[in-house]
């Protein structure tokens, strides 16, 4: 439960007066009261426990990257095909915006079994502007979103939040589940020279329609895709983060400490695992698994093997996302984990946001006619 905090239980799916009380001191729940409406709830996410959903047909777009290059071509393989945004330009109506690159990630699958579709938005850039400005010239419409998901807490991933939410209040459907992997999400964090570096805005989250689902574990997203749960280290990768964390409370920011493994339970800064991290996947009949990473601080080939174990499909037909393979980690590293992905034997891999030109280099030498390379508005188009 979102505020389940000083014993209080957890077993309810509302928020109750007396969680917040115990959660968050007087100055929390006076700016928070008039929000806590039996609207605004927490659920358990429905975990996967079999075999996982399967989808006819998927296409992933990308809606915020580093990069946007407007002159890249589309390209069509066998059962792959790479769409990227084209302008619109007459002389009769010269351009007034672009699509915005930014350092940041956002993704946009829409799947399809049969007749039946599902939108999911995964992650939100690092800030609004740039989201909501290329979401509208991608024509993506908010209004029909069924779920959310946040992949871990750092600003790049969830700047964009706070104002999407402001600005689509009154569109998005009732209720619209919310994926994140842990409590830990909403820790504040700091780069190493002390900036700041996230602090999800829960009050954001409480005020809108949003139902929060916490899913520690492989967790099913709008009937078509399922969340990897959080990634145990399962190959020679170490956490990858140029972040710390730290636990409590401050004005309503933060997280519940006691939330937390006891290790974890600090007011002072600590080195940060990610461990709340969790990738989203989907299961593309006859090809196999679309895995969007997002960030990869878990390591990518941990992320990719653990949707396999989660899902119980081992063909890994496409990797889509951040690789967070950047210095300081050295090219041996990242070499050692091109071979170790190259050995899993994905049919497209799309290296986005933090992957790195080392890894796309590399990536590209090893596994030729493999490696797409991102950018703004690039939609992939799998299944028939």
């Amino acid at each position: 439960m979102l505020f389940a905090a000083c014993n209080c239980s957890s077993s309810t799916s509302s928020i109750s007066r007396r969680g917040l009380l115990c959660a968050g001191g007087a100055g929390f729940v006076s700016a928070l009261i008039g929000a806590l409406t039996g609207t605004s709830r927490t659920a358990p996410a429905q975990a996967l426990v079999s075999r996982a959903p399967e989808v006819d047909r998927l296409a992933v777009r990308i809606v915020t990257d580093n990069y946007f290059f407007p002159y890249f071509l589309p390209q069509k393989y066998d059962d792959l095909t790479v769409e990227r945004f084209t302008r619109a330009e007459t002389p009769q109506k010269p351009p007034s915006r672009e699509l915005i690159g930014q350092w940041g990630l956002s993704m946009h699958a829409e799947s399809h079994v049969g007749s039946q579709s599902r939108n999911v938005l995964i992650d939100f850039g690092y800030t609004p502007d740039a989201l909501l400005n290329n979401l509208d010239l991608l024509k993506i419409d908010p209004a029909l979103l069924d779920a959310l998901v946040l992949s871990h807490g750092h600003y790049d991933h969830f700047g964009g939040l706070s104002g999407f939410l402001a600005a689509t209040k009154g569109q998005l459907k009732k209720s619209v589940p919310f994926f994140v992997g842990g409590e830990e999400c909403f820790c504040t964090r700091e780069l190493p020279n002390g900036a700041q570096y996230g602090s999800l805005d829960r009050k954001a989250i409480i005020d809108s329609s949003l139902t929060l689902m916490i899913a520690e574990g492989p967790s099913v997203v709008a009937d078509h895709a399922f969340t990897t749960g959080q990634i145990p280290f399962s190959s020679f990768e170490k956490p990858l983060s140029p972040t710390r964390m730290k636990a409590g409370i401050n004005d309503g920011w933060g997280c519940f400490p006691e939330q937390l493994p006891p290790q974890k339970n600090a007011t002072t800064f600590i080195p940060d695992d990610m461990q709340h991290e969790i990738g989203t996947s989907f299961v593309v009949k006859g090809k196999g698994l679309v895995v969007l990473t997002s960030c990869s601080h878990r390591g990518v080939v941990n992320t990719v093997k653990q949707a396999q174990a989660a899902s119980g499909v081992q063909k890994v037909h496409a990797i889509i996302g951040g690789m967070h393979l950047v210095p300081p980690l050295t090219d041996d590293y990242i070499r050692e984990t091109v071979l170790a992905l190259k050995a899993i034997n994905p049919d497209y891999i799309m290296a986005a946001h933090c992957s790195g030109d080392t890894f796309y280099d590399i990536a590209r030498t090893e596994m030729p006619n493999k490696v797409i390379r991102s950018a703004v508005g690039t939609r992939l188009v799998f299944g028939a």
